[in-house]
């Protein structure tokens, strides 16, 4: 008896020696929070950004895409070479970015207080809102809602994480009533247009200007319901990266005075 305690104790004792090697050994992550003069020293901006057409597109052989194209004017400026990831989950992209992954968010994303008090944001880059993805009027479908009252016990499908949620949160409060909301973890904000489009799900919030996008290639489609107030949309980066958002909101403002940016901004909003 004594003798099977004391191999229990020896296989214990070795597993927790095992366990303990395999953490120890595990990869690390090689990323950490970089200063402005590390990023220069080092001399490349990483960014992560949506996978849009408003944002970052891939089209044949060919990248698109406003952030995309702010992007690479702000590495032409700078001098700085640019590593863009595109990521469709906000959460991931934010925490890549307080673990140093990357250096900027670079997507519309509405400065709002409850995201400001983890986020620093630049200058204002769009105006923006969050609109009602629904079908038009046709034969066999109900009316089109206008009045938000009536989106009381609705479901409404949106990106996960996205800072629609406390929009429409509040709206239910406003309102009085429930308001369901699906979110979707696995798609963007284009697959969730596209999935009214086809009638697989009723009804989607996104941004006006990725819905009025994508209507263009969807006429049935009606984006025209309003679900919050225009609001400014900013690139967004650590609350402790003083330097780097004083170096990016220069060129911001540089870039917004050329015209190549005012036929950019044109060509997309």
């Amino acid at each position: 008896m004594k003798r099977i305690k004391r191999h229990i104790a020896i296989y214990i004792a070795l597993l927790i020696v095992v366990v303990g090697i395999m953490i120890w050994l595990r990869p690390k992550s090689d990323y950490r929070p970089r200063t402005f003069e590390e990023i220069e020293a080092d001399g490349v901006l990483r960014i992560v950004t949506d996978y849009t057409p408003l944002s970052y597109y891939l089209q044949g052989d060919s990248l698109s895409g406003f952030d995309y194209e702010l992007a690479r004017m702000i590495g032409q400026r700078s001098g700085l070479a640019l590593e863009i990831t595109p990521e469709v989950n906000l959460s991931k992209s934010i925490e890549g970015l307080k673990t140093g992954k990357y250096d900027i968010i670079a997507r519309q994303l509405p400065v709002t207080s409850e995201i400001k008090e983890d986020l620093a944001f630049t200058v204002p880059i769009q105006l923006n809102k969050q609109v009602l993805v629904q079908l038009k009027e046709s034969k066999g479908f109900k009316k089109l809602i206008r009045n938000q009252l009536d989106l009381a016990g609705e479901t409404l499908y949106i990106v996960s994480d996205a800072p629609t949620r406390l929009r429409i949160n509040n709206l239910a409060r406003e309102i009085g009533d429930t308001i369901y909301i699906k979110e979707e973890e696995t798609y963007g904000a284009e697959q969730l247009i596209m999935m009214v489009a086809t009638g697989e799900i009723g009804f989607a919030v996104c941004d006006k200007a990725i819905a009025e996008q994508m209507s263009k290639d969807y006429p049935q489609l009606d984006c025209n319901t309003d679900i919050s107030f225009t609001q400014f949309q900013s690139w967004a980066l650590r609350k402790n990266d003083s330097t780097l958002l004083d170096s990016l909101n220069r060129w911001i403002l540089d870039i917004q005075k050329e015209d190549k940016y005012k036929k950019l901004y044109d060509s997309y909003f």
